[in-house]
Parts: structure tokens; C-alpha cells; sequence
């Protein structure tokens, strides 16, 4: 199929044409889905969107030029079996090649990579290869994260990180293993599973586009466009007025396991022995207690999580912008022993929810998503590959509690908060006046 269409203006005929050609090849060779991958420049094929929305963005974003062949949209791949460890020449570049049922950005099972210890560890070790030959102070994959850590803390556009990023190729010596683009580097990063999902939101707070609002153009409850209005007045179909950010919290908890130390870490609670009768660790509360109770069969097992959830609103922007409002949420896990469940690492971000005003009440709205998440672990995720008893199981998980000051505590829980308020004030009034 000829492919030039890519490199043309995209106000050209032969751009139009190609488009509506490639739209129509991508439909016939994926009879079974609705939706396929978008290979626009932002998307590069890691999200799913009909052939309307397809269109939009490869129109007003451009197709990813580096997308020689269609392997994601029905083409045959010139990739071998073991393409996800090997590295092959494209146009004078090294990428890597990975086969199209091996990455899949949208499933919440996330079994591509999670479901297979070894195919998780053919990827580690291939990021482990150094940087050049000889280099021992970082790896491909250590030199990648901090590279990219250093576009996400300054805002770097995603032009001038693969001009870094080929720049950096030309200062090291020869056979070093940087990635050319920045489509490789998403490529490499994402196939250790650990995806996020950018979710239209109504700028109302009322919905989000998703399940049977999925194709929604239009809010069902408010009906204002799903689509951001530029400063003419004119809707930009295809840009989203408002997106909250997911970290899908299943296929983090399988990297958990995945990691012999971490794995004989998330049962540090059943090994110990609390000697002096006091409250040293959260398996020591009446709470934990009641669970393993009430539940028997989810309590003979230790290698099941028990999770705290903290939300709280911040400004990112200092006093810059006193308006903007961000509010992420954070799940920690107490299976962890004490002077691990609080490092940052463990820590794990669920939610990212911004706009210029904060959701209030609303919320609930964002959090549904990790709700159905929390549902499916309380079920249980089966085929999770503990690395430390070399063997599967089923992992379940239970949300033992919130975290949150009294304003995030009225959003969230519902309660009136008026009088607990007053009686904070009251009492600060008589600590000062004595």
C-alpha cells in the first residue's frame, strides 16, 4: 500500500485520500472491534477511539511518520516471534519491535505482560543491556526513566525530547542503545505495563466518557460539548475540554509480585510476632482484626492487600494561580513492613484530577473508574505470579480506610462539617484567650 500520503500536507488532496485509505484497511482487517489505535503524533497507537475520533486527531495532529508498518491496524509484521527482544534497523535507526497482542494499553486485566513473569523479565533484561559498551554507571532503561523524568519536571515538548534524544545518540559513542524518537521511548517504557488512561471528563463534573458514554459527543446530563471551545467560538472536535488522568492500580500491584523482594515484603505482617502488646503496625488494630474475621477466607491468605485511600486538593501552581486546583489520589499499602508502606515509591498515584476549580461534591464522578478497579481486586485477580514462592495465585485486595483532612472528608464522605468547624474555632479561641 502506498504509504507517501504520510509525509504530505495535510491539507492536501493525497493526505485526505490516504487518511480515509488507511481508515478503511484498518476496518476491514479488524472485523472484531469497534475501536482501533489512534497513530497520531500524541497517541502514537496507545489509545483506543473510533474511526470519527481517529480521523479528528490525525487530522489536527498529524500521523506519527515514524509508523512505517501497520502492524497494529492488520498489516503482517516484519518482526520475528522474539521481536520484543531483539532490536532491528529502520531507516539507519534501532527501535524495538513489539508484536501487537503484547502491549494493549486499555485492558484494566492488563494480562499482555502481567500474566507472564518470564516475558516481564525478557524486557528488564533487555533494558539492562548499558547504555554503550562498557558504560557501567546506567543501563538503556535507568538512563531512559531519568531522561524522561527530566521532560515531565520541565514541560518538555515532545519535538524537543526526541531532539534530545538524538542528540544524546550522537554524543555517546557508537552501538549505544538511546532510543531516536520519542516514539521509541514510549514504546520501550510501555511495555512494562504500567499505562495510564486519559479520560474525557464532562467540564461540568457530570459524566465520564466512558463505558456507554464512550462516543458521547454531547453530556447527557447538562448538554454541553464533550469537545474544548477555542477563543472564535468554534468547537475543536477531537480536543478534549476536560481529561482526568488514571494509573490503572491491577497491573501495579502484579509488578509488586513480580519483585522476590517485594513479594516477601508484602508478607512481612504474617511473619512477625508482636511481642509487647502494642499498636506498632496496622495488623495490630481492632480493623484489621475485624477483617480477617468477618472474611476468614480472605484472611488465611497474607499475600492479600489491604489498602488506605488518601485525596486531598492542592495548587500546583503555588501563588501563581490561586484558582487552579489539582486533586490526586493515593492508595497505600499496610501488608508492608513499617518503614516501607510510607516511602514515596510505595505510594502509588490512582487518580489525577485537574482543572481551574476543584470537583467538590462531584468527585465521586472521577473516582468511578478506580471503584470498578477496587471491585475486581475485592473479587480477585487470578493468574498473579508470585516471584518469591515461585508459584500463581489469586490476588485479592480490601480497602480498609480513608485519609483526609475535614474539608476533603465533607467531598468525599457527604458530611456535614459546619458544627466540627465551630467547635475547632471555639477551641483555638480559648487556647489563645486562655
Amino acid at each position: 500500500m502506498d504509504k507517501s500520503w504520510m509525509h504530505s500536507d495535510r491539507r492536501s488532496k493525497a493526505y485526505e485520500f490516504g487518511v480515509e485509505a488507511f481508515l478503511n484497511f484498518a476496518v476491514e482487517n479488524l472485523l472484531t472491534t469497534t475501536h482501533i489505535r489512534c497513530p497520531c503524533v500524541k497517541c502514537v497507537n496507545l489509545k483506543l477511539f473510533g474511526v470519527g475520533i481517529i480521523r479528528d486527531h490525525v487530522y489536527f495532529n498529524g500521523i506519527d511518520q515514524s509508523y512505517k508498518n501497520w502492524t497494529f491496524h492488520g498489516e503482517p509484521s516484519e518482526a520475528t516471534t522474539n521481536a520484543s527482544r531483539n532490536v532491528e534497523e529502520d531507516d539507519g535507526h534501532s527501535r524495538y519491535s513489539f508484536v501487537s497482542e503484547e502491549i494493549d494499553m486499555d485492558d484494566n486485566d492488563f494480562g499482555d505482560f502481567g500474566s507472564d513473569p518470564y516475558e516481564f523479565a525478557n524486557v528488564i533484561g533487555d533494558g539492562d543491556q548499558p547504555v554503550y559498551p562498557g558504560c557501567r554507571k546506567y543501563t538503556k532503561l535507568s538512563a531512559l526513566v531519568k531522561l524522561y523524568n527530566l521532560k515531565a519536571k520541565h514541560g518538555m515538548s515532545d519535538v524537543c525530547f526526541t531532539e534530545l534524544l538524538i542528540l544524546q545518540g550522537d554524543l555517546l559513542p557508537e552501538g549505544n542503545t538511546i532510543p531516536t524518537s520519542m516514539y521509541e521511548a514510549k514504546k520501550t517504557l510501555c511495555a512494562l505495563g504500567l499505562s495510564y488512561e486519559k479520560m474525557h471528563a464532562c467540564p461540568n463534573d457530570c459524566i465520564l466518557y466512558r463505558k456507554e458514554y464512550e462516543d458521547s459527543t454531547n453530556c447527557p446530563t447538562c448538554g454541553i460539548s464533550r469537545w474544548k471551545e477555542g477563543k472564535d467560538s468554534i468547537l475543536k472536535e477531537g480536543v478534549p475540554a476536560k481529561v482526568v488522568w488514571y494509573f490503572p492500580p491491577i497491573p501495579r500491584f502484579k509488578r509488586m509480585f513480580q519483585s522476590h523482594e517485594t513479594a516477601k515484603s508484602l508478607t512481612w505482617h504474617a511473619a512477625r510476632k508482636s511481642i509487647d502488646g502494642q499498636m506498632s503496625h496496622p495488623a495490630d488494630s481492632p480493623s484489621w482484626k475485624l477483617l480477617d474475621d468477618k472474611w476468614p477466607e480472605f484472611g488465611n491468605e497474607p499475600r492479600n492487600l489491604r489498602l488506605a485511600l488518601s485525596s486531598d486538593g492542592f495548587n500546583p501552581h503555588s501563588s501563581l494561580s490561586s484558582r487552579y486546583s489539582c486533586w490526586p489520589a493515593i492508595l497505600v499499602t499496610y501488608n508492608l513492613p513499617p518503614w516501607l508502606c510510607m516511602k514515596r515509591k510505595f505510594m502509588m498515584l490512582t487518580l489525577l484530577i485537574s482543572g481551574p476549580k476543584q470537583p467538590g461534591n462531584d468527585i465521586d464522578v472521577y473516582l468511578e473508574p478506580l471503584i470498578d478497579d477496587l471491585k475486581s481486586l475485592w473479587v480477585g485477580i487470578r493468574g498473579v505470579y508470585d516471584a518469591h514462592n515461585g508459584e500463581y495465585f489469586t490476588l485479592r485486595v480490601a480497602l480498609m480506610w480513608t485519609i483526609n483532612d475535614f474539608p476533603a472528608y465533607g467531598n468525599l464522605s457527604g458530611c456535614v462539617l459546619k458544627d466540627i468547624k465551630l467547635v475547632q474555632y471555639a477551641a483555638m479561641i480559648h487556647l489563645v484567650t486562655g
